[in-house]
């Protein structure tokens, strides 16, 4: 049984985020990802007139009579939301945890594309596959996939995203929309990401906290690495070190906007310090004047 306090929280989202997507965000959706794809529905034999483009040069050479593919334009798309659920989720000096923020995008996008009535499905990770739910379509699916976000304990609190990453490519065969949402903590997912955004259209979501990006100068402070559960003492008075820090932060930045911008993967940043209305309303427009 689900606690009282967690299914009022996921109710909360669900009246939030639906709301946002009837007063904001009715139709970017719609013309942002709907309608753009094809896809293969039979073969049939040549007739004068048709595009010698589409001939299957398979099934000509095989029944010694010109064939052609027939394509349908393809409605129905599939949204697959890959989330870190790693420890490092759990933390954040504003009013919610970076975990929280991602839950609400995602239900925020399933939404959109619920009321397209398109399949959404989820693969929450840590350093390993924590849950797969299937892509389907409907209100209550989504609302199955907000509990997951908020209620689902991983086994681990440490993060693997190139593994993530290969499990989708296994089990997503058919081309579809993926939302990659964590803070990206990890390393060495360059490879599996190269060959995702070959596949599917991917769209990556970093979120993070201020105190991430600088110390603040407290004297010694006891601080707790949230995957490792590593403990150290550091001296935030040393200009030196909240420096070298904010150097470090401004590095990984820059790292992975560069490797994103390379494979043509578009990124969203959210901080739990602001709202993620605006950051998501301009990702809409410029997918939008992309496609005109």
């Amino acid at each position: 049984m689900i606690p009282k306090e967690i299914l009022k929280k996921v109710r909360l989202v669900e009246i939030k985020t639906r709301g946002l997507v009837n007063e904001v965000f009715s139709g970017e959706y719609h013309s942002v990802f709907k309608g753009r794809g094809i896809e293969f529905a039979e073969v049939r034999e040549y007739q004068v007139g048709d595009d010698i483009r589409t001939i299957d040069w398979n099934v000509t050479a095989r029944t010694g009579h010109p064939h052609i593919k027939i394509f349908d334009e393809e409605r129905e798309l599939v949204v697959m939301f890959l989330v870190d659920l790693s420890g490092s989720g759990e933390f954040g000096t504003h009013r919610q945890f970076k975990r929280e923020i991602g839950a609400e995008v995602c239900a925020l996008l399933a939404f959109s594309a619920a009321k397209n009535n398109d399949k959404v499905g989820l693969i929450a990770f840590s350093d390993r596959i924590e849950k797969f739910v299937p892509p389907k379509k409907g209100r209550g699916h989504v609302f199955r996939i907000i509990r997951e976000l908020l209620y689902f304990t991983p086994e681990s609190r440490r993060t693997h995203i190139g593994q993530a990453l290969e499990y989708l490519n296994r089990v997503i065969r058919k081309r579809c929309i993926v939302f990659l949402v964590s803070d990206f903590w990890d390393e060495g997912y360059e490879r599996p990401l190269q060959i995702l955004a070959r596949k599917h259209d991917l769209i990556a979501i970093t979120l993070y906290d201020p105190r991430e990006a600088e110390l603040p100068r407290a004297g010694f402070v006891e601080l707790k690495d949230a995957e490792s559960d590593e403990v150290f003492v550091v001296d935030t008075s040393n200009e030196r070190l909240r420096q070298r820090y904010r150097e470090e932060f401004i590095r990984k930045k820059l790292e992975r906007e560069r490797l994103f911008k390379s494979l043509k993967v578009d990124l969203i940043t959210l901080r739990t310090d602001q709202s993620y209305v605006q950051p998501i309303v301009q990702f809409f427009k410029m997918r939008e004047r992309r496609f005109r």
